[in-house]
């Protein structure tokens, strides 16, 4: 096997990881309190990395680091409001659709903020998408409604936009790993300010629900993480692009399987709506972006 087969392989390994901590985080957050749980989590996973890019701190430029921890909190602000959607929903399919939509803002964000005008292929995903969204709003027999877990994963999704932009500024600057670590510390430390501001902490937590959390860390975050990265470096950018989009679908599949969601015809409907706006923007984008090279 070479050595591209194996990093995309391991990028839908990646995926499939990333839906299950959508379930991990669902559970864990029934015997702790959600920002509490992001807290924790990402602290930990930051000093997880920390373990493999420990060396890197001390040869990059010290003025960047608080510049990217400032980066993290837009992550941070964007993971908060994502596990206050998770908290307030029933279906988490549905939510992650709605938030793999942050690809389709990203180019919508970086128009005013950086002059970088969206290519053809935006405007061609975004109607689809538009589309989708309706479609998951359409309540049986009361017309078209957003549920309020609809609104807070969308506002995450933006914030992930947001992030995106500003990030991509960092990303040359720094070594990834050391790049994610520093980020997940400063996601982790604005859960548990969240935490002692808004909520209260049980007197007792469960192994269970311990359990669950150790699964969110260990395996849906660093471990999660660390595999990207080692995808993404030997991927094409084309394989990723479209790898990644699994993510959704992944999550769906566990969804109805350990919370048996239902999945009406209209919500079908929009989820293959939203899935089709993504590639036709992230794969499409990508052959005609080839296609043009090949062609000057």
């Amino acid at each position: 096997m070479n050595l591209e087969r194996r990093a995309d392989l391991i990028l839908v390994a990646t995926t499939i990881l990333a839906a299950a901590g959508w379930i991990f985080s669902k559970e864990a957050i029934q015997g702790l309190p959600a920002f509490g749980f992001i807290g924790l989590r990402f602290v930990l996973a930051s000093l997880c990395l920390l373990i493999f890019c420990f060396s890197d701190i001390k040869k990059v430029d010290k003025s960047v680091i608080p510049k990217a921890l400032g980066v993290g909190c837009i992550l941070g602000t964007a993971i908060l409001l994502w596990i206050h959607a998770i908290s307030v929903s029933d279906t988490l399919g549905e939510g992650a659709f709605i938030m793999s939509l942050s690809m389709l803002f990203v180019p919508l964000i970086a128009w005013p903020l950086f002059k970088a005008k969206p290519p053809r292929t935006f405007w061609l995903a975004l109607p689809i998408a538009f589309a989708g969204l309706l479609m998951l709003s359409l309540g049986g027999g009361n017309g078209w409604q957003m549920s309020s877990s609809q609104l807070w994963f969308m506002a995450a999704a933006v914030m992930l936009a947001v992030h995106f932009n500003f990030n991509s500024q960092y990303a040359r600057q720094l070594p990834t790993l050391l790049l994610t670590c520093l980020q997940l510390f400063s996601i982790g430390c604005m859960g548990l300010i969240a935490s002692l501001l808004f909520e209260t902490w049980p007197e007792s937590v469960s192994m269970t629900t311990w359990g669950w959390f150790m699964l969110s860390m260990l395996v849906a975050t660093s471990l999660r993480y660390v595999m990207q990265t080692m995808g993404q470096k030997h991927s094409t950018a084309a394989n990723a692009a479209i790898i990644m989009i699994l993510e959704p679908v992944w999550t769906v599949i566990l969804s109805v399987i350990w919370y048996a969601e239902e999945m009406p015809a209209n919500k079908l409907a929009g989820c293959l709506m939203i899935l089709l706006a993504l590639f036709t923007y992230r794969g499409l984008g990508h052959v005609v972006g080839y296609v043009t090279k090949k062609a000057a």
